[in-house]
């Protein structure tokens, strides 16, 4: 039995790849490895704080000493070392720290990382000859290509280069129709690990009226969809919806994916409600911030993650927990 998907599995109501684990889906992950019920996710308020701090980074780490334990066991009981392989290509600093960070925590918890980096004017036909050969090496569990791409660069067909059982990022086209289908193979880390934070801190999900601001492929519209799948009332906002106050004040949950900093102020906020702030910005001073202004938002939320420290820890961590999973099914 594969554990990873014991605590894993995502939220639908149809099985993952293979439907045989279909009954496994419902398990919570807390249950499984989270913090303790009587030790939630939260950092305490201080007297001038409104909203609890949903601490993405300690949420991270209890789930990766779990992943690195099932890593360990995974060797030893059948020679395998989960693998991923991550391309960059170019040196834009931002998509450098992501990497490096990818490849620290796939070391840290045991797993193995493949590094693969090209200049910015690299012809595009050498990285996917490269994608064809990790495609076929049985040893490669997972398959990143770090985005945004140069130029001269077809993103949408890179990322189809890709097979769909290692596309660990969840972007391939077959991937995002089984996603739509409530079937996913690879659920996008980042809604991944929004949902994962939501449940962990025990945030009321049927019924609740969640607006996202932010249509992007890779947040915005697989959001949309792990939200509807639990019976959330899914509002998308995007640069041209009208009046965006109007929809974020309905919000029970908002997620803010812009890419604006501070964008999503306390006054545009629902009092009590759960916000996530998956944005990084930096100020003028060169300071990290996120989509949603954190000092005037924590004064009217009940909930709300920071930035640093929220959505970005959990992000990485499910790619691992990702890996791990196409790993496992090599055993299948």
């Amino acid at each position: 039995m594969s554990l990873v998907l014991f605590f894993f599995g995502p939220f639908f109501f149809k099985a993952s790849h293979p439907p045989s684990r279909q009954r496994r889906l419902f398990v919570s992950v807390m249950d499984a490895i989270g913090p303790k019920r009587d030790n939630p996710p939260f950092r305490e308020k201080s007297l001038f704080m409104t909203a609890k701090i949903i601490d993405g980074k300690a949420l991270a780490d209890a789930v990766r000493a779990e992943l690195a334990e099932k890593v360990a066991a995974l060797k030893a009981t059948q020679g395998i070392t989960p693998c991923l392989a991550v391309i960059l290509v170019g040196a834009d600093p931002a998509s450098s720290v992501y990497v490096r960070n990818k490849v620290a925590a796939c070391e840290k918890a045991g797993f193995r990382s493949i590094k693969e980096v090209y200049p910015a004017d690299v012809e595009p036909i050498v990285v996917l000859g490269k994608i064809a050969e990790l495609n076929a090496d049985p040893d490669v569990h997972g398959i990143l290509v770090q985005l945004p791409l140069p130029r001269q660069f077809d993103t949408e067909a890179v990322l189809e280069a890709i097979v769909p059982e290692k596309d660990v990022d969840g972007f391939h086209a077959e991937n995002v129709g089984a996603l739509m289908q409530c079937n996913p193979r690879f659920i996008p880390c980042t809604p991944y690990g929004v949902m994962k934070m939501l449940e962990s801190a025990k945030v009321p999900l049927k019924g609740a009226e969640a607006v996202i601001v932010g249509r992007s492929n890779i947040v915005g519209k697989p959001m949309a969809m792990l939200l509807l799948a639990q019976s959330c009332t899914v509002t998308v906002c995007h640069s041209q919806s009208k009046d965006l106050a109007f929809h974020t004040k309905r919000a029970d949950i908002l997620v803010a994916a812009v890419g604006r900093a501070k964008m999503i102020t306390g006054d545009m906020i629902k009092p009590g409600a759960t916000v996530i702030d998956v944005g990084i910005n930096r100020t003028a001073d060169g300071k990290l911030c996120g989509d949603v202004d954190f000092e005037s938002a924590k004064e009217v939320a009940g909930a709300i993650t920071p930035v640093p420290g929220g959505v970005g820890p959990m992000t990485i961590t499910m790619l691992l927990a990702n890996t791990l999973e196409s790993a496992e099914r090599t055993l299948k």
